[in-house]
């Protein structure tokens, strides 16, 4: 399929990633063991960071879909990556553009944890 008719459906996907990302509504948020280790006050600030996030652009977001972005704070370099599973969580999801059959997962870590 081809860019032009793939833009509809990349379309859905950000604005349903946005959504997810902005409210933390419509899917599952997950930290890290490095991120769970860091004091209450910094972690807040970085669940924050992730909803106030904007910062696309075409190195960190070639897909235009929205479902990735790094951000600096305390002193860390934090990564926040959303990924597609089925409803039950056991699978990919076979369709992202739907929310019916697609949860949204978003892991939040440090990117020194890559």
């Amino acid at each position: 399929m081809s860019d032009i008719a793939n833009a509809p459906m990349r379309r859905r996907i950000r604005v349903l990633n946005d959504f997810f990302r902005a409210t933390f509504m419509g899917g599952k948020i997950v930290i890290t063991a490095g991120v769970s280790g860091l004091p209450l006050d910094v972690k807040a600030r970085a669940l924050i960071e992730v909803q106030r996030f904007t910062d696309f652009n075409a190195g960190n977001d070639p897909h235009d879909e929205h479902d990735f972005g790094s951000f600096d704070l305390a002193g860390e370099t934090f990564f926040w990556k959303i990924d597609y599973y089925d409803a039950l969580c056991q699978f990919g999801s076979e369709d992202p553009a739907d929310p019916e059959k697609t949860t949204r997962v978003l892991t939040l870590m440090l990117a020194q944890e890559c």
